[in-house]
């Protein structure tokens, strides 16, 4: 472990008064210690804890505790005792920076994509579930990653406070986003193949039990149409019927579709 000795004159800390002039007191700080501190500042981006050393070090907000914050103030307040390790010494700039998260905790940043972790299911949501793998960021498991089969439900597949193993397939350290899975970890659901076979067939049922309109293409005139066209092949000519008599017959067309549909589904409700 890197060691590095900060003394007063580091950190501008004066001598004591009735001590002599060349009498120093040394503060020795190194990377990863642990220590015991008082939080004497609270910002909108950290907290300052004095530590002791004649400078104060700054817990950087994402250095609270493994989980995002958005508040400082909800972890820290100003007098409380707290429990920091060393991070980060600048020399040069008279730094210290601190964390409250301890070294033997693992973060998002020692995950890497292909591992397997062992998590907890703490909530269900419609299209998945969400696991609590110990990084303060639950990972995602949608139901496409439950199983190679059909999923309709993420609960026929897991539940609550349910404890299993993930893996994880995709990671976004920066947005904290993670995804898992949890195919060929466990056994497949069953059922899924047969429920998938029979969804199809039903399909195909009711598209067989759909009513053929054999006057779908039949071309129908008012009467007034009817005879003008009858005069028109008297005299040798062709009818060219206008645009509203085109757009007519399609309005037709359609609620003849609309009202045989009626019909069916009425005669489908009397059969049952």
């Amino acid at each position: 472990m890197t060691e590095e000795t900060l003394t007063d004159e580091t950190l501008t800390e004066a001598a004591p008064e009735n001590e002599a002039d060349t009498a120093k007191t040394v503060v020795r700080l190194s990377v990863g210690q642990e220590i015991t501190g008082k939080v004497k500042q609270v910002t909108d981006f950290g907290a300052f804890v004095d530590i002791g050393a004649g400078r104060d070090g700054l817990v950087h907000i994402s250095e609270l505790t493994v989980g995002r914050v958005t508040n400082v103030k909800d972890i820290v307040e100003e007098g409380q005792s707290v429990t920091v390790w060393i991070k980060r010494l600048n020399r040069e700039r008279n730094r210290i920076s601190l964390t409250m998260i301890s070294p033997d905790t693992k973060t998002i940043r020692d995950l890497q994509e292909g591992e397997i972790v062992e998590g907890v299911v703490s909530r269900m949501v419609p299209y998945g579930a969400f696991i609590d793998i110990g990084v303060g960021t639950d990972a995602l498991l949608h139901v496409r990653e439950m199983g190679s089969n059909y999923v309709e439900k993420p609960e026929d597949v897991v539940e609550i406070d349910e404890k299993l193993e993930v893996r994880i397939i995709t990671l976004n350290r920066r947005r904290r986003h993670i995804d898992v899975s949890i195919k060929g970890l466990r056994e497949e659901p069953e059922g899924d193949e047969a429920d998938s076979a029979e969804m199809d067939a039903a399909q195909g049922e009711e598209s067989e039990g759909q009513v053929v309109d054999k006057f779908e293409n039949v071309e129908v005139l008012s009467p007034m149409e009817l005879a003008f066209k009858r005069a028109m092949e008297a005299g040798g000519g062709e009818i060219a019927l206008p645009k509203s008599t085109r757009r007519r017959k399609r309005r037709q067309h359609r609620a003849r579709s609309e009202q045989a549909q009626i019909i069916q589904r009425t005669l489908d409700t009397m059969r049952e």
